[in-house]
């Protein structure tokens, strides 16, 4: 018999969501050993003609880098407090233009072969979702090849 995937890649920021996401995944995954925990940030390029120059642009990707990197640091001690090992835990920033914030999600997941995508769902209205989009119904509806816990 196959080994199982026991991969698991979590999409985090700034959001009360993404915390509970995190906490739902160490409160039950709590005493397992054999995961794999990728905690993912995803910083999101605007068009170029979003800056006046390219030093501002330098600027508000170093502010963004260090923003993703609290919220990856955040994100693994809590899972540590709930007794991942540390090498069990990768954090992965990407600063970079996607269409969407759910299709960088999928490439990450596709990319590590993980078998699980947890999300914390942000609650947007129906409105917001149908002008914007939403991320957790990109992820929920999209991948063939993996199991999506969206925490709310």
């Amino acid at each position: 018999m196959d080994k199982i995937n026991r991969k698991i890649l979590i999409a985090v920021d700034e959001s009360e969501n993404s915390m509970r996401a995190i906490n739902y995944v160490g409160e039950l995954l709590r005493g397992m050993t054999d995961f794999r925990i990728f905690l993912l940030h995803i910083v999101l390029l605007p068009q170029d003609d979003y800056f006046f120059n390219e030093e501002e642009k330098t600027s508000w990707i170093r502010e963004k880098k260090v923003a993703g990197e609290g919220i990856l640091h955040r994100s693994h001690k809590v899972l540590t407090d709930f007794g991942f090992k540390e090498d069990s835990i990768k954090e992965i920033l990407i600063v970079e233009s996607c269409s969407s914030v759910g299709e960088c999600i999928l490439q990450k997941q596709q990319e590590i072969n993980c078998s699980t995508v947890v999300i914390g769902r942000r609650g947007i209205s129906k409105k917001e979702e149908f002008i914007f989009g939403s991320t957790s119904n990109k992820i929920l509806h999209t991948p063939k090849s993996c199991t999506v816990w969206i925490v709310e």
